[in-house]
């Protein structure tokens, strides 16, 4: 039997012994690391396993690219060590952090940035606030009460009147930090909750609640601003079935170290909506449902109403998933024909990416991606395995599956480790 065959065969005994949910290995770990705890996203994954991965990769390895980039963490991991990092995501809002997080500030930026907060917090603390528009985002109302919209308003609208571009983004990355502290939306894990929010009543009180926050929040952000990388990585807003289509050199990466999305339905451009809408990256539900049907795994708004329609190009789901795919769809007579529909999509469009990222690899490239399986209508979904066949196909080799934790829901996921080798 062949190692790679012998190695994912086993998995099924190795994951028996992890139990552990291992916190430190998720988002949850980067809070106290500096720019990596700016935003707590879900997106994000632990800084410390991207650094298991960093230390554990030979000279040949420095140039990284991350095709998920999500909020950064590769990327800013590689660039702090000097190497050269590459990264893609097809969400504006989250390149955009990757690069507000990996950008080099000044002493002047960070002064810049002090001095403009303490104008905008004078004008907000007497009154001097112009009327200001929220952005139009369905149910804006759920997540922030009159007196928090018109705070939060007026707040973006000073921000964006801060005419040099660092110090204007270190304080849009506090915003979006308040923005969130004042909501009744609670983001600090797998899925979005909504409870009561703050009690407000729109009093002098109030406002010198939130005003406070973001005073807080600009010190958070301006503590680790002059922890700079040794380089600066290069982030494009693109599509990763697409990589051969990227400026970059052919066969110049050596190390892939990334976390796509996982085939559990869950939505970054739902989950991110609000810092997409404030931040003008959308300006309708329609550019929001586009922008989930373009991303792997979209299944939100106007995605899922595509996905009843959608065909797959080629055998590849149905030769992966096999039964699987049946008795998901035979499992409900509405959602079930539904849901095979998106999980053929979602590993259809990852042997799509596989293949695309060929072209710009080395001779010895190394690869690693980070995947939690699924389960649906009680049918547990193998993303490790199926990717691990997925790699195999697209002609990669000594591939290795090894579990990370157990993860925060059903008994049945887990975190996995996918290694290959070009």
């Amino acid at each position: 039997m062949p190692r790679s065959a012998r190695n994912i065969s086993s998995m099924r005994d190795t994951v028996a012994l992890v139990t552990s949910r291992r916190t430190d290995l998720t988002f949850r770990h980067n809070a106290q690391r500096g720019r990596h705890g700016w935003l707590r996203l879900t997106p994000a994954y632990s800084l410390r396993l991207v650094e298991q991965i960093l230390d554990a990769s030979g000279p040949s390895a420095r140039t990284v690219l991350d095709p998920f980039s999500g909020s950064g963490t590769t990327v800013l991991g590689a660039a702090c060590r000097g190497w050269t990092a590459l990264a893609t995501d097809i969400n504006p809002f989250l390149i955009w952090l990757a690069r507000v997080k990996s950008d080099r500030y000044s002493k002047h930026d960070l002064e810049q940035c002090h001095q403009r907060s303490l104008e905008i917090v004078r004008q907000l603390r007497q009154g001097r606030r112009p009327a200001a528009l929220p952005p139009p985002m369905r149910n804006i109302e759920r997540w922030w009460n009159p007196s928090a919209l018109s705070f939060l308003a007026a707040l973006r609208d000073a921000i964006m009147a801060t005419l040099d571009r660092r110090p204007r983004a270190l304080l849009q990355v506090a915003f979006c930090r308040t923005l969130m502290a004042v909501s009744s939306a609670a983001f600090n894990h797998q899925s979005l909750s909504f409870g009561s929010g703050p009690a407000t009543s729109g009093s002098r009180e109030d406002l010198r609640r939130m005003v406070g926050r973001f005073v807080d929040d600009v010190a958070v952000v301006l503590a680790s601003g002059s922890e700079n990388p040794s380089v600066r990585p290069r982030l494009w807003c693109r599509d990763a079935r697409h990589l051969d289509r990227l400026p970059v050199e052919p066969q110049s990466v050596g190390l892939v170290v990334t976390s796509p999305p996982y085939p559990n339905r869950m939505s970054y451009v739902r989950e991110l909506r609000p810092y997409l809408y404030w931040l003008g990256h959308l300006k309708d539900a329609c550019q929001a449902g586009q922008l989930d049907w373009e991303a792997i795994g979209g299944t939100w708004g106007m995605a899922t109403s595509r996905l009843s329609d959608w065909h797959p190009q080629s055998d590849e789901p149905r030769r992966l998933l096999g039964s699987t795919l049946e008795r998901v769809h035979d499992a409900h007579p509405k959602n079930g024909p539904l849901m095979a529909n998106y999980l053929g999509r979602y590993f259809e469009d990852m042997g799509t990416h596989l293949r695309s990222l060929r072209t710009l690899l080395s001779a010895d490239a190394r690869l690693h991606y980070i995947v939690g399986n699924s389960v649906f209508y009680g049918n547990l979904v193998s993303t490790e395995r199926i990717l691990a066949r997925q790699l195999r196909a697209a002609g990669y080799q000594r591939i290795v599956i090894t579990p990370v934790r157990k993860r925060n829901s059903k008994k049945e996921l887990f975190e996995y480790h996918v290694q290959a080798r070009v």
